[in-house]
């Protein structure tokens, strides 16, 4: 699972708000580590510190700044993902956006995939042939893309939350798909 999340504090000064923003999104890194999610798995990929205007005058003026900080976290344990959102907001994240969820080896799935579409399109070949009343030669063109088809790759997560939720947050990953669609040619006898 992919998770973005992150925080965003309004205060008098650069300085408040910058410190505030580093010192929440340090707890909130801290509480993922603390859930098992590796350091590799958390990069940060928006620092942001802005004025904010007073548009009420007929000149601007800066009535103070937001600081925001937003990570990206990668969930290996698909069961955990939950925990970690729950974690990341008792910490102090009050932003979550961007959840996706994939596979972490799309080769080997792809390549169950493959093999599925090949034995597929082989059996429909001789199908086609023996109702047609020819025969099948050597296979003479192969190509391939991946698009959407029928089999699914199922994943599962449980509904945990933290202890000190009181409502746990629940998402659900659903399915992923990898397909392959091939085409086989063959030389007809």
């Amino acid at each position: 699972a992919f998770v973005s999340m992150g925080i965003r504090i309004q205060g008098p000064t650069v300085k408040v708000v910058q410190d505030q923003a580093n010192s929440t999104i340090n707890k909130v890194s801290k509480a993922l580590k603390d859930l098992g999610v590796d350091s590799k798995d958390i990069q940060t990929i928006s620092y942001n510190i802005n004025p904010d205007y007073d548009f009420s005058a007929s000149s601007q003026k800066i009535k103070g700044y937001t600081a925001s900080t937003t990570l990206s976290v990668k969930v290996r344990n698909i069961d955990e993902v939950n925990s970690v959102i729950d974690a990341a907001t008792a910490s102090g994240a009050n932003e979550v956006s961007g959840v996706g969820f994939d596979i972490d080896d799309k080769v080997e799935a792809q390549n169950e995939a493959r093999e599925k579409a090949v034995a597929e399109a082989r059996k429909k070949a001789e199908n086609a042939s023996g109702i047609a009343g020819f025969r099948l030669g050597k296979i003479i063109n192969y190509s391939e893309n991946f698009g959407e088809g029928p089999e699914p790759l199922l994943l599962r997560a449980a509904a945990q939350g933290s202890a000190d939720a009181e409502i746990p947050t629940a998402l659900e990953p659903g399915s992923t798909e990898v397909t392959v669609n091939v085409t086989l040619s063959y030389e007809i006898q």
